[in-house]
């Protein structure tokens, strides 16, 4: 049979996130769908052109993604999600289907399809013009990567401090800090250090050290300009040299003047850098999809 559309998969995946109780994950979740909706194995188990995922799963993420915008599902620990209280108000309504239209009617969903929708129209123009297949490709790999950078840090936003400080010690790692070894850096969490969350000794006998900052703010709140200076008071302390203050948010232009003004090498990283930095990087994000774009190979065809 044809594998439903990520809409007609919302109801019965929120469905199966209720049923499972407290928190479940995509694949747990599937094989739950699966049997209500009469798929054969062979249905599961037809992969997407090009991609890793199979059509069904792929969907699926889909569906979450978008029930997730609409707060009527959440992330709980890494890779699982739970229905939200909200969720279950919703299908205690006794709700036929669940669709766009449905999930308009709440605002957080709304406003994000409205940021969608700003950010087509301020590219409408560069559509219009003739454009090769290879340059729609690119457009879209840019539309899905702004995407999957604002789930980045809605997901980040939604765990705790202490989660948050040990995903900067993962990329700091991860980017070759410490030579990459997990011995060398150190997240603090609620013990703290005199102001400082995380600890990244560079070389063996910790000579030279970096010391990280980790502040989690919603992303349209700037992070103040004294939680900056309060830092840098934390390195004089520790007679350090260098530090990296990372944010799910931003800094606003007096917190950037500032860090150029002081003796200490001071890193700032706004949500924007943080989730780029975290996919170049492949910390708490997958490859997806692979596409390959081939052409004539001029030389097999020269006489």
């Amino acid at each position: 049979m044809s594998i439903p559309n990520f809409q007609q998969l919302m109801l019965p995946l929120l469905r199966a996130a209720v049923t499972r109780g407290a928190e479940t994950q995509i694949a747990e979740a599937a094989e739950l769908i699966a049997a209500e909706l009469g798929l054969t194995t062979d249905d599961v188990a037809r992969g997407a052109p090009g991609g890793r995922d199979t059509v069904f799963a792929s969907r699926l993420n889909w569906a979450r993604t978008y029930l997730a915008r609409a707060a009527l599902l959440e992330p709980t620990q890494r890779g699982h999600f739970r229905a939200t209280a909200r969720g279950r108000s919703l299908l205690g309504q006794g709700i036929k289907e669940i669709d766009i239209d449905v999930l308009m009617s709440y605002p957080e969903f709304a406003a994000w399809r409205t940021q969608q929708k700003a950010a087509e129209e301020a590219g409408a123009a560069v559509a219009q013009l003739p454009t090769t297949p290879e340059d729609q490709i690119v457009s879209s790999f840019e539309r899905l990567q702004k995407e999957l950078s604002r789930d980045i840090i809605a997901r980040v936003h939604a765990f705790t401090p202490a989660f948050f400080e040990r995903l900067i010690i993962d990329l700091l790692l991860k980017m070759g800090y410490g030579g990459g070894r997990a011995d060398m850096a150190k997240a603090l969490g609620r013990s703290g250090d005199g102001g400082v969350d995380g600890v990244v000794k560079e070389d063996v006998l910790g000579l030279d050290v970096l010391y990280v900052q980790a502040k989690r703010y919603a992303p349209e709140r700037a992070v103040p300009v004294s939680e900056v200076r309060d830092f840098v008071g934390s390195l004089e302390a520790h007679r350090a040299g260098k530090g990296v203050f990372v944010t799910t948010s931003y800094f606003p232009a007096s917190a950037l003047e500032f860090v150029t003004r002081v003796s200490k090498r001071i890193v700032l990283i706004d949500g924007q850098e943080l989730a780029a930095l975290m996919i170049r990087h492949q910390v708490g994000v997958r490859v997806r999809e692979v596409f390959e774009i081939k052409k004539i190979d001029e030389d097999y065809f020269a006489e």
